[in-house]
């Protein structure tokens, strides 16, 4: 993610400064993170990028780089892509530094550059020491949002098996990430996948490998979806006493039935049942739903639509 971000920069604020229509062959030759070894690899990654400004709002255009008008470069119009001072005061400035000071990914601060680009803060904040980690490591973070936008397909190992999976959403629910990811050859299960419980995530093949469903909503999978409404029902899983810490802690007001040598039995809300499908699902053969009925049989009756 890091290194994907200084390459945005890096692009944004040569375009910016060039003053003239620049060519894709300069801007590799130029720009710095653009030292892909071919041409594929590089085309690859500047559409990408380009794709990734628009999305930003950045009005990147094309414009003859001559009077001949024989080739065309890119550029940003100055006029279109500049905003007008919003205006804040001294207080919101600050309300904003102390703000992006809280956010840490893995420990490390955002950076405040945007911030003094609006007008700065007060050099002395009266600011509490508090801070919410958004957590685990920036590349892998950035490794599987480069999955999910470029349509790549990600292979990693999860509860000791090696899969291979097409990512269509990554979410922050609860303080952890999950990506909700079908596994290639059951494109009608969407299970929800822990991040910092992935071991060795990496990109397979070529980017757009697949197509996410328009009717996707990342809300019906993600675990944590609706766990601050009320729960519609509970649900008595017996999970593995591997996963079981890990499963309990994933869902408020669990509470241990009953716990042997080898299973731990929880009592679970149900607050949204098909993200609530989508998450044991994520446990595999580590997780039975036992009551009720109802849930049991809708959830195998899901797993064999799918086989």
């Amino acid at each position: 993610m890091q290194r994907v971000i200084e390459r945005i920069l890096n692009l944004l604020a040569f375009l910016l400064t060039a003053g003239r229509p620049v060519t894709a062959n300069e801007i590799r030759n130029t720009v710095a993170g653009y030292d892909q070894e071919t041409d594929d690899a590089f085309r690859r990654t500047f559409e990408r990028d380009k794709d990734l400004l628009r999305s930003l709002g950045v009005p990147l255009t094309m414009s003859a780089v001559d009077i001949w008008e024989v080739e065309d470069g890119y550029v940003i119009p100055p006029d279109e892509y500049a905003i007008d001072d919003p205006g804040l005061t001294e207080d919101e400035r600050s309300a904003l530094l102390i703000a992006a000071q809280a956010v840490q990914f893995a420990g490390q601060s955002t950076a405040l550059s945007a911030i003094f680009k609006l007008g700065g803060a007060s050099p002395v904040l009266d600011a509490p020491n508090v801070a919410a980690d958004l957590g685990h490591n920036l590349e892998v973070l950035g490794l599987l949002f480069d999955g999910v936008s470029s349509r790549t397909l990600l292979a990693f190992d999860y509860t000791g098996t090696a899969r291979l999976t097409t990512p269509y959403a990554l979410a922050h629910r609860l303080g952890h990430w999950y990506l909700a990811a079908p596994e290639v050859g059951d494109q009608t299960t969407v299970k929800a996948f822990r991040v910092d419980r992935m071991e060795n995530p990496t990109l397979v093949g070529e980017p757009s490998a697949f197509t996410r469903p328009k009717d996707f909503d990342a809300a019906d999978v993600i675990p944590s979806s609706g766990q601050d409404s009320e729960a519609t029902s509970f649900a008595v899983v017996e999970f593995d006493n591997e996963v079981a810490q890990i499963a309990a802690r994933q869902v408020r007001d669990a509470q241990v039935i009953s716990h042997s040598d080898t299973t731990t039995t929880l009592q679970l809300p149900v607050r949204v049942e098909q993200a609530f499908i989508g998450w044991v699902l994520g446990f595999d053969e580590k997780a039975v739903v036992v009551e009720p009925q109802e849930l049991r049989d809708r959830l195998i009756a899901h797993i064999r639509a799918s086989a």
